[in-house]
């Protein structure tokens, strides 16, 4: 018997598909894409972590490991004390180490990353934390592509949703790429922007990323955009991927300057990660 075809429920997949987001789900990570954008009443959650169990949860996130760059030269993901869950929140904590037997450096850190198990494609992130201050101290928010769909660093750009330094009270919010390190186009558009913060308390750090432009916040209200130009090298605009999340608790570095060990511990504490789309 030969069936006819639903017309309705065809159409309904097929508007489905064309304005929402979509997840794929296959080996690779969960990767969110979002096919359309619109204002932001409709925003709807699609992935997020209110750190509430005594422990990471491993298939969202991974511990940053040692790496060679000033921002992740002092990371750990061995040492259990630069991790603690208190008060259903997450502390990536700085501290002085006074095991050099097990680690020879000075000082660890800890930080998270969701690469390998989730990135996402334009939309809106929202990260709810605590910035404490000390000499030397640089926690962070930022995103990294997934994958170098334009080749090595700094090709596929980078996305630093926040960045705070020593006692400051503003953040950084800031758009690298090949056209701002390389080329050294920094003002055609500006590709930072500060925001006055009061570190005190917990804020809401934020970005809207749209297919033209990143719209960088601070407790759900825009600070500083960075568009898409038409004309320019082509290098300029690398946002056209997904992204992975990364929070980190860092210290010491070219940028920041060298580290007071007896302000040491200094917490980054997060309360909650949201992406929408």
């Amino acid at each position: 018997m030969t069936r006819k075809p639903n017309i309705v429920l065809f159409f309904l997949i097929l508007f489905g598909f064309a304005c929402g987001p979509t997840k794929q789900t296959s080996s690779d990570p969960d990767i969110f894409i979002q096919k359309r954008h619109g204002s932001s009443k409709e925003w709807k959650v699609v992935w997020e972590d209110h750190f509430n169990s005594s422990e990471l949860d491993s298939s969202k996130w991974t511990k940053i490991p040692q790496g060679k760059a000033d921002w992740n030269d002092q990371m750990t993901d061995k040492d259990a004390r630069c991790f603690d869950w208190k008060d259903g929140k997450l502390h990536l904590i700085g501290i002085k180490n006074n095991d050099t037997l097990s680690d020879p450096r000075t000082y660890l850190t800890g930080g998270i990353y969701t690469k390998g198990k989730f990135a996402f494609q334009y939309g809106k992130i929202e990260i709810h934390a605590k910035l404490e201050s000390a000499k030397g101290a640089w926690p962070a928010i930022w995103m990294l592509s997934h994958e170098n769909r334009y080749g090595a660093y700094p090709r596929n750009g980078e996305i630093d949703i926040m960045e705070h330094l020593n006692f400051d009270d503003i953040i950084y919010q800031t758009t690298h790429s090949y056209y701002t390190l390389e080329l050294k186009q920094k003002d055609n558009p500006q590709y930072y922007g500060t925001t006055t913060v009061n570190t005190e308390e917990f804020n809401t750090y934020g970005l809207e990323w749209y297919p033209d432009k990143l719209v960088y916040t601070l407790n759900g209200k825009p600070t500083f955009t960075y568009p898409k130009v038409d004309g320019v090298d082509s290098s300029q605009w690398p946002f056209d991927q997904p992204f992975y999340i990364l929070i980190d608790q860092q210290l010491g570095g070219s940028w920041v300057g060298d580290v007071d060990l007896e302000q040491l511990p200094v917490n980054m504490i997060i309360d909650w990660v949201k992406v929408y789309q």
